[in-house]
């Protein structure tokens, strides 16, 4: 499993949560007061990691919602290939292929070390 649940009133700006299946970091929070017949309310805006698509949502405070399992972790860059970068996860020692985010074009170089992360299965270059 790669999510866990979290309740709304425990989200913070900066953390990660499921939209659409999609992970996404939180961007805003806001809470309303609860109405005569119903809770309190947490209007939430957040961007999706992989796709940036901004999203929001309405949940009551007390629902629970999923939290994507974020890993961290450093790589090597063993080769650049066109708009393709070929890394080795200096943890685990394995290879794999990742795209280059627009923001890095040009700046990355054989031999040098990356941040990426892995949510959902998924992985993609954070710093350079």
């Amino acid at each position: 499993m790669s999510w866990t649940q979290s309740e709304v009133r425990e989200l913070k700006e900066g953390r990660y949560m499921l939209i659409d299946e999609e992970p996404c970091k939180i961007i805003s929070i806001s809470t309303s007061k609860p109405g005569k017949h119903g809770e309190a309310k947490a209007n939430i805006d957040a961007v999706g990691i992989f796709d940036k698509k901004k999203r929001s949502v309405v949940f009551p405070v007390k629902h629970r919602v999923q939290v994507p399992m974020i890993d961290k972790r450093k790589a090597q860059i063993l080769a650049l290939q066109g708009k393709e970068v070929q890394l080795m996860d200096l943890e685990t020692f394995e290879n794999f292929s990742l795209e280059i985010p627009e923001e890095f074009e040009g700046q990355l170089h054989a031999g040098e070390e990356v941040m990426y992360l892995v949510a959902m299965e998924r992985r993609m270059i954070t710093k350079v």
